[in-house]
């Protein structure tokens, strides 16, 4: 099991499907806030938006580091029983 942060991430992208969809939303809104960010004006119902879609990228960036985490911490164990 890696124990690099960036190896550990690329290799759950490919082995663990909840891991891939969370980063999948979380690249998808980042995207759109990222358009969001361009314009000169949002309306008020848009700045909401933009909050809400903040708030929930942060939700699945924590998901994602729990997931993160948690294997990470298995992968020690695993190394420290041999």
């Amino acid at each position: 099991m890696p124990t690099d942060f960036a190896e550990l991430k690329r290799q759950l992208l490919q082995t663990d499907e909840e891991f891939r969809q969370l980063a999948t939303q979380h690249h998808d809104l980042d995207e759109k806030l990222h358009s969001l960010a361009t314009r000169n004006y949002l309306s008020a119902p848009e700045q909401l938006e933009e909050v809400r879609m903040k708030k929930r990228k942060l939700q699945l960036k924590d998901q994602m580091e729990t997931i993160i985490r948690r294997r990470s911490t298995d992968a020690a164990a695993s190394a420290i029983r041999g």
